[in-house]
């Protein structure tokens, strides 16, 4: 495994994160503990998961992820092992099961961070991250910022000060964003740098093969400010594993079980994934791998956070940690690229 600093700290996180949203829906308590156990055993010591888990997001199976982490952590002596990151849910009709309150106030991130903790069955959490922003903004597969969100209040002062405070009493040692644009992230800096309050430390954001829509103003934004990607979905809901062009993939998988989940499902996503698929073949390469080493080895990545179903594909997906893709794979991935651009942000 190969280990990155954390922001501008020194705590050194694996360049593969696991990400848990699976436990709990399309994994049980007695997968969700091997995984841990087998990440753990390989290196991997950043656990990242979600108050919203598992995914898609449901009210019988909310908060399903954190308690199988938090009965693994309960059943032995390894919480100091991990980095465990975990999200407070932004505003959303979809999940007012969760509270009625949703968003960024004190009172709710007091509430959210409280049910986390007794979930985990841990007194702290290492990262704690903001899901998606307050306002209406263009995430969650929107490129473009058309409708400009007039209602929206600006709660950051507030949400960062509330931040602190749990910093400043143990229940936190650092926290960061998710599905944040440019604006979004200097707003937070610029808050912090007035307030003397922390600075977020991580962004947590979608950023593979077919969605590089991080590198257009992001990626510049982060390096300067030392903020670290947690690049998210890596394999596109799987999409950039080859399963389901090789024919492999099961009823049972995320993109066949779940149709809302269709952001990767366009017919420029299929035409890209096509290509990309050629050029690992090419290189001989596993797809997979491929695909995630490209994330891996961007500038601005410090951890890549992949998530697995069984076994096999976990250790294919740590596997990755041990390729380097060649400046002629690396050309060829960019010639696709510019002829296919983002076709799923």
């Amino acid at each position: 495994m190969r280990y990155r600093k954390l922001g501008a700290t020194d705590l050194e996180v694996s360049v593969i994160c696991l990400g848990t949203m699976t436990f709990g829906q399309q994994n049980t308590e007695a997968e969700g503990h091997a995984q841990l156990e087998y990440a753990l055993d390989q290196g991997i010591n950043f656990i990242d998961t979600a108050e919203m888990y598992s995914v898609p997001g449901r009210k019988e199976t909310q908060g399903a992820t954190e308690k199988i982490i938090g009965t693994w952590l309960a059943s032995g002596s390894r919480r100091a092992e991990i980095i465990l990151a975990t999200k407070a849910t932004g505003p959303s009709p979809n999940f007012s099961y969760i509270s009625p309150e949703l968003g960024f106030s004190k009172k709710r991130l007091q509430e959210a961070l409280h049910h986390s903790l007794q979930r985990l069955q841990t007194d702290y959490i290492d990262v704690y991250q903001l899901h998606w922003p307050e306002r209406k903004t263009n995430c969650f597969g929107v490129l473009g910022y058309t409708t400009h969100d007039v209602q929206w209040q600006d709660n950051f002062e507030e949400a960062q000060q509330t931040l602190d405070d749990f910093v400043r009493e143990g229940k936190i040692r650092y926290w960061g964003l998710s599905n944040e644009t440019p604006w979004g992230v200097m707003r937070t800096c610029a808050e912090a740098n007035k307030t003397g309050t922390a600075r977020p430390l991580t962004i947590q954001n979608p950023y593979n093969l077919l969605n590089r829509s991080f590198e257009v103003g992001l990626a510049e934004m982060v390096l300067r400010e030392n903020i670290s990607l947690l690049a998210y979905s890596p394999l596109g809901f799987g999409r950039l594993s080859g399963k389901f062009l090789e024919g492999t993939d099961t009823p049972a998988d995320r993109i066949n079980q779940f149709k809302n989940l269709a952001r990767y499902n366009g017919a420029n996503s299929l035409e890209a994934t096509q290509r990309y698929a050629a050029i690992a073949a090419e290189a001989g390469l596993s797809f997979a791998q491929m695909s995630l080493a490209f994330v891996n080895d961007r500038p601005f990545t410090t951890s890549t956070i992949i998530g697995a179903t069984t076994m096999e594909q976990l250790a294919e997906n740590i596997g990755s940690i041990h390729v380097t893709l060649s400046s002629d794979t690396l050309e060829a991935i960019d010639r696709v690229h510019a002829e296919i651009s983002n076709p799923a942000p």
